[in-house]
């Protein structure tokens, strides 16, 4: 059983890193099989085709994203800057796991080939963003700004660090993440 899982286990490693670099429609499956070091057909072992690899790892990524954000808000007795705080050090953890994996789920989110439940738990992971953005807007903390908007600058400043990261243009540090985490706060933060 053992030797089973790290087969799989290598699958969707690989997968993931061709995924993220090559997009759904560059990465072919041998490329996977060669990149695991295991056989094509093993793959099929595992997984009905390259449609079923690509939503199983969009699922586990979206899962587990929503785990380290939405899952990160709405602290009892915490207000919204520190709920911010929350939800933005978890993105950095979901990062730091597999920096392949947000970049991942940025660049298929849209995908043709997700299922109707993974784009629904997208949808989900998004409208528990929105609704903190709503709730930080009427209790005077987040401009008033539509939610998607301000999760859109969040977000998308995220993405673009961690994407030059990925790519090795910077170098992170405990003081980066701070003074970026501060940014974004104050890119979204109501202005008396």
């Amino acid at each position: 059983m053992e030797a089973t899982l790290n087969k799989q286990d290598l699958i969707l490693s690989a997968a993931l890193s061709l995924f993220a670099d090559r997009g759904f429609d560059g990465t072919t499956v041998p490329m996977i099989a060669e990149a695991a070091k295991v056989g094509a057909g093993t793959i099929y072992r595992y997984f009905e085709n390259k449609e079923a690899l690509v939503n199983t790892l969009f699922e586990q990524g979206t899962l587990a994203l929503t785990e380290a954000t939405v899952g990160q808000l709405y602290q009892e007795g915490d207000d919204v800057r520190t709920q911010f705080r929350h939800f933005f050090y978890g993105m950095v953890t979901f990062a730091k796991q597999d920096i392949n994996g947000l970049h991942f789920l940025v660049t298929h989110a849209q995908g043709w080939y997700l299922t109707l439940e993974n784009k629904q738990l997208f949808e989900q992971l998004q409208k528990g963003l929105y609704a903190f953005c709503d709730y930080g807007i009427e209790q005077k903390m987040i401009r008033s700004v539509s939610s998607p908007v301000l999760i859109a600058i969040v977000f998308g400043a995220f993405k673009e660090l961690y994407n030059a990261v990925r790519l090795g243009g910077v170098v992170l540090s405990a003081e980066l993440i701070e003074q970026v985490e501060e940014c974004c706060w104050n890119a979204i933060e109501y202005k008396k």
